[in-house]
């Protein structure tokens, strides 16, 4: 026989007969237990996974099953199944409110759901309920060691919700939709007042209104220039050495000159 099927031959029996093989296939949950956590300290997180998945629906109750399940949780995480890692912290959240282990799977529950968030042109239903765990954890433990991370984590996602509605306000602008705009650059400042973007949306906001005023029926045109009048004061208050003064400047150069017609009636 050729040495290297030999030897091929001889390392798949050898495999076969492994402890984890056997393990795999026993039904035995004590014996799968005791070979996954011997994976799991190995760090053979993906090994220890098939195992846990195995025992799992037949391991609840018993006397080890919290440290099986934070295991199972933890191994998730470690191999970046987040997905799996948020809901086995979650379920563990919830099954074990007395665990020693209880405060940190809550901050790796909102932690899992974080990294699942994407960048924030896309959907962000993760990044909220990231945010929701997030907050959950540090209202529920605000002396925790994880605090420090747990805020700046939070931090992250909601600076990108609040890019992301921006974004979406100013993007009806961008297209003309001028009255849509005005709807949604009010509710990005309402929603976000501290907002770093505010300048900006204020400013944008000025220029919606402006060019939905100059492109106006006769009837509506007077109320709409005045509205814009506001808009340019509002920019003004917020910073009166915005970066865009020049552009706004002009603007309300239009808003009073076409105003003088309306109050030579």
């Amino acid at each position: 026989m050729n040495k290297f099927l030999y030897f091929l031959l001889v390392t798949v029996l050898l495999a076969s007969c492994s402890p984890y093989q056997k393990a795999l296939k026993s039904d035995d949950v004590a014996v799968k237990y005791a070979e996954a956590e011997k994976k799991y300290e190995a760090k053979k997180y993906n090994k220890a996974i098939r195992l846990f998945e195995q025992m799992a629906p037949a391991f609840r109750g018993k006397p080890q099953s919290e440290k099986m399940f934070y295991m199972f949780a933890q191994s998730y995480f470690k191999t970046e199944q987040y997905y799996l890692a948020g809901y086995q912290f979650e379920s563990f959240v919830s099954s074990y409110p007395k665990s020693e282990k209880l405060e940190e799977a809550a901050y790796l529950e909102g932690k899992s759901y974080s990294m699942l968030s994407p960048p924030y042109s896309l959907d962000q239903i993760d990044t909220v309920k990231a945010i929701d765990k997030l907050q959950t954890f540090i209202d529920t433990y605000p002396n925790s060691v994880y605090l420090p991370e747990a805020n700046a984590t939070l931090k992250g996602l909601t600076d990108k919700l609040e890019k992301k509605y921006y974004e979406i306000a100013k993007q009806y602008n961008t297209i003309s939709d001028h009255k849509a705009a005005l709807v949604a650059l009010d509710n990005f400042i309402s929603e976000y007042p501290g907002t770093k973007y505010k300048e900006a949306a204020l400013y944008y906001r000025l220029d919606s209104a402006y060019k939905l005023a100059i492109n106006s029926i006769p009837a509506k045109m007077e109320e709409r220039l005045h509205n814009a009048k506001i808009a340019y004061t509002n920019l003004m208050k917020f910073k009166a050495d915005t970066s865009y003064k020049e552009k706004a400047d002009d603007m309300l150069a239009r808003i009073d000159k076409d105003l003088q017609q309306y109050s030579n009636k």
